[in-house]
């Protein structure tokens, strides 16, 4: 496994380091009707420090952030010039990303939230540009509420991830050695032209105990990994005891990635299973139904020997394409790395065909990675390829790094914030030509 150790040198401080200037006549940090609607005394601004390590290598581009921090969603360039903002009527409930005919989908916290974990949510938006919304769904009461990350499919629904409430009696029946209300995943599909839920899978079809014999689910955990260890984290006071925290859909296999924070791993789950189907262990493409059909990341979630643990709390399953047509690698932020204090992102390769086999090594292959000594966000963060092979990697707490895929750090940008993750966008993109750039 190789791992890049960058130790970088700042060379320079300000924006006009850079050659390449934002392609706009006005003011990038004022406003106008098009944008937030505030007048020009109270207009957005932006607070960015720029280091051009190689300024040759940075790729120019606009970077969406979504900032927890300050509730904001907005479009930079690679001088930390504040280009657009998005007009929002809630908080973020993390995850905004900007769609080809240039409106938003997002995840935004619902009005009273009952259920008020990190990262909490409730509310899904499209939102134009002037901030006029085009479709609310809210999805949020003491017993569920969405959460995190929501992602567009190709045929228009919208899929997102639930956490809902197992109260103590239904938790304590399915084996659970917690003395208290559970909150467990699931990830739900709305068509958002009828407000339906037309599918949805829920994490307590699949559990497996070895706590009880007396109770639902008891069996050998090493001999079901396509089931979840219902008491892999304990102590979790307040009951969230998954907390997912990304997906992603892949389109060609139909299969849905989810980041599952507290069991340090990502879950991966058949779409092509109808409901029914997906509430048992039959049906669908991998005639799996519900069960996990592949999982990875950390072996010990399913008491397996075999294999080596690579993930400490993860975020961002970003599936990238590949040279090899059907073939996706995934970038994924590894928050602390071997429990060092010290972020990792990996560029992960999968076996051409998912199995899930006990007893046996089920892990990806690392064929990218990189890491620092500066490189450290205990929460959120993530990482996206950009065009000419160059990796946008988001930290949390700080900002962003741009590296080649020699590792070298050719870019950084720090701010004041909490950035869930920057989304790279082509100055010539769809999104972009749609705002009117």
């Amino acid at each position: 496994m190789l791992i890049f150790l960058a130790f970088v040198v700042l060379s320079c401080k300000n924006d006009d380091s850079f050659s390449i200037e934002p392609e706009t006549t006005e003011d990038p940090d004022s406003t106008d009707d098009s944008n937030s609607g505030e007048d020009e005394d109270t207009a957005a601004v932006f607070d960015g420090s720029t280091d051009f390590i190689n300024p040759d290598l940075v790729f120019d581009s606009y970077i969406l952030v979504n900032d927890a921090n300050s509730n904001r969603a907005f479009l930079i360039d690679k001088n930390a010039n504040l280009l657009f903002e998005w007009p929002l009527g809630n908080n973020i409930g993390n995850d905004v990303f900007l769609l080809p005919d240039n409106r938003l989908l997002a995840i935004l916290e619902a009005d009273t939230p009952l259920i008020t974990f990190g990262g909490k949510g409730g509310k899904i938006q499209f939102i134009q540009k002037d901030g006029t919304i085009d479709w609310n769904f809210d999805y949020s009461t003491e017993d569920y509420i969405t959460h995190h990350d929501v992602e567009l499919l190709p045929n228009g629904n919208v899929i997102a991830l639930v956490w809902e409430r197992m109260p103590i009696q239904e938790a304590i029946v399915n084996g659970s050695v917690h003395n208290r209300d559970l909150y467990t995943e699931a990830i739900i599909e709305i068509d958002p032209k009828t407000d339906q839920i037309v599918w949805e899978w829920h994490s307590w079809d699949h559990l497996v105990q070895d706590y009880d014999d007396t109770k639902e689910n008891f069996g050998i955990i090493s001999d079901n990994p396509q089931l979840i260890n219902f008491n892999y984290t304990q102590q979790q006071e307040d009951g969230d005891i998954m907390h997912s925290n990304g997906i992603a859909y892949d389109e060609v296999n139909d299969l849905i990635f989810m980041s599952v924070n507290f069991f340090h791993e990502v879950w991966v789950i058949d779409h092509s299973t109808n409901t029914m189907e997906a509430t048992s262990s039959t049906g669908g493409n991998y005639e799996k139904g519900g069960d996990l059909v592949y999982r990875f990341g950390n072996p010990t979630a399913y008491n397996n020997s075999m294999g080596d643990r690579l993930f400490y709390n993860n975020h961002f399953p970003n599936l990238i394409d590949t040279e090899v047509s059907g073939q996706k690698n995934m970038l994924i932020f590894v928050n602390n790395m071997n429990n060092t204090e010290q972020s990792v992102v990996y560029e992960l390769q999968f076996p051409n065909i998912f199995e899930l086999l006990p007893n046996t090594n089920n892990e990806p292959e690392i064929v990218w990675s990189f890491t620092d000594p500066e490189l450290y966000s205990p929460k959120v963060s993530g990482a996206v390829t950009l065009p000419n092979g160059n990796r946008l990697i988001t930290e949390g707490d700080f900002g962003f790094w741009e590296v080649t895929e020699g590792g070298e750090v050719v870019w950084k940008l720090s701010s004041e914030g909490f950035f869930w993750r920057g989304y790279h966008y082509n100055k010539d993109a769809p999104e972009i030509e749609a705002l009117g750039f």
